[in-house]
């Protein structure tokens, strides 16, 4: 008999799941994916600007990390895989742009010299004198990302370089971040004997290349947008979709899981023999609240940051500066004082040189969005609009209007991975494990990037499939 099994959650990770499970349990399973929203993709978006296809979620992936490759590779279009061009990054900190520093870990410096370009002569000086303190010792426990940084390196390393990294990431504040779960290098690094968090970072750092070698990338994307990625695996992975249908609760019978679907005066009800959840916190949390207790407890710890992207398509003569982007530190203002609205901006015809409008329009990103911070995302779309045109201005000295423009928010779209976020992912994945045929997956659990998405779901799919198969017992932590 051919197993039927409901993925819920069409983003990345439930994509990768369905597609896993396609590859596992054969033609003729039937996969159904559930998806509440009237498209799939989740937070992988690629609208049209200027003509162009364009991401307006997740950017790009990062290129040392094999899954996006490996799966393209098994889709049949790793050749639509491009990288970045050599345009730097730049950081706005302290009243000033400067090019983002190297021999940094997540902006975490291995020595002064390093940093002393985008942090004060006092700020550098506390870097200098940092491995005089007396040596950090973790014994093995979290620390918030801030409160360790800030009384070794100082708060100008956390707020005018670390935390706008972190902030492209998750959108998040450093002093509730959790540091093994945000900068794992550098916790490994202490971990391992380093003293100070300078020498952690040394540590931590690749090894220098010759300046002949040639430089891996570090960022990947598709030429296409990601909405490549999605339509190839949607026709490898064949499911059954359902879309603009909640998935209203979960249960337990006799010979497998009921799903309630749809509205509530008239759902219909689905029986599966197995089920992989990849949806976000909230709804996860929900749905295992009567399976899995424990589980869905520890997911109502994780907090959730709210973002808006902003697409601007500039005309084909405008004279973009020669970076990549800027990155915006909390608390910069204009020279009039008003308080930047953006906290970053990517000059994409410029970090990815193929993207360009049909006319030729030079096409940017801006960024909005912080945890806890809320009242820009609360102002309709064209004040925000209006607001970041203006930051852009202040940036760069571009003040014409852009020829075509896009916005889109992402509510509640990035997780925030607080102290012991670790043990918390560890002890839902054991509870869930315990439970026959159903499985988690999503950017909640080991990573908020493309790569790690991709991971979760596939991760899940094979701990289904052994489930249903009553092959090996499953592995908790990846």
């Amino acid at each position: 008999m051919s197993q039927r099994v409901a993925v819920v959650g069409g983003g990345i990770a439930g994509l990768a799941a369905a597609h896993r499970l396609r590859r596992e349990l054969g033609p003729d399973a039937e996969i159904v994916l559930i998806e509440q929203s009237d498209r799939l993709g989740g937070k992988l978006r690629t609208v049209e600007l200027a003509g162009c296809r364009y991401d307006v979620g997740a950017e790009a992936f990062l290129a040392r990390r094999p899954e996006v490759r490996e799966l393209a590779e098994d889709l049949g279009i790793p050749e639509e895989i491009v990288h970045p061009g050599r345009a730097a990054a730049t950081v706005r900190a302290g009243g000033r742009t400067r090019r983002l520093p190297g021999g940094t870990v997540m902006g975490v410096p291995a020595a002064a010299d390093a940093v002393r370009d985008v942090l004060s002569s006092a700020g550098a000086a506390v870097v200098r004198k940092e491995a005089d303190l007396p040596p950090v010792r973790l014994g093995g426990a979290d620390a918030s990302v801030g409160e360790l940084l800030r009384g070794r390196v100082g708060d100008e390393v956390v707020d005018r370089l670390v935390e706008p990294l972190l902030g492209g990431v998750y959108a998040g504040n450093a002093d509730v971040l959790s540091l093994r779960a945000t900068i794992p290098a550098l916790a490994a690094a202490l971990d391992a004997g380093a003293e100070s968090i300078t020498a952690a970072a040394a540590a931590a750092l690749p090894a220098p290349k010759p300046a002949d070698a040639p430089q891996p990338p570090v960022f990947g994307a598709f030429r296409l947008g990601y909405r490549e990625l999605i339509d190839r695996l949607l026709i490898t992975a064949d499911p059954r979709v359902r879309l603009g249908l909640p998935v209203r609760a979960l249960a337990r019978t006799a010979a497998g899981w009921r799903l309630e679907i749809g509205v509530a005066p008239k759902p219909e009800f689905l029986d599966v023999d197995a089920v992989v959840l990849a949806v976000p916190v909230p709804a996860a949390r929900r749905l295992l609240a009567d399976v899995v207790p424990a589980a869905a407890a520890k997911l109502g710890e994780v907090e959730l940051a709210s973002m808006m992207v902003i697409g601007l398509a500039l005309q084909p003569d405008t004279q973009l500066p020669d970076f990549s982007g800027v990155l915006i530190a909390r608390g910069e203002r204009h020279a009039d004082g008003t308080p930047f609205t953006a906290k970053a901006f990517t000059f994409s015809s410029n970090k990815w040189p193929h993207l360009r409008g049909t006319g030729g329009e030079l096409l940017v990103r801006g960024s909005v969005g912080r945890f806890g911070e809320t009242a820009d995302l609360r102002l309709d779309d064209a004040e925000v609009l209006r607001r970041v045109r203006a930051d852009f201005a202040e940036l760069t000295g571009i003040s014409a209007a852009p020829v075509d423009s896009v916005a889109v928010r992402w509510g509640g779209g990035l997780p925030q991975y607080g102290v012991g976020h670790l043990d918390l992912v560890t002890d839902v994945e054991r509870s869930v494990a315990e439970v026959p045929g159903l499985a988690i997956a999503g950017a909640a659990l080991h990573g908020v990037g493309v790569p790690a998405c991709i991971a979760t779901g596939t991760a899940a799919a094979t701990d289904v499939t052994r489930d249903l198969l009553q092959t090996h017992p499953r592995q908790v932590g990846r």
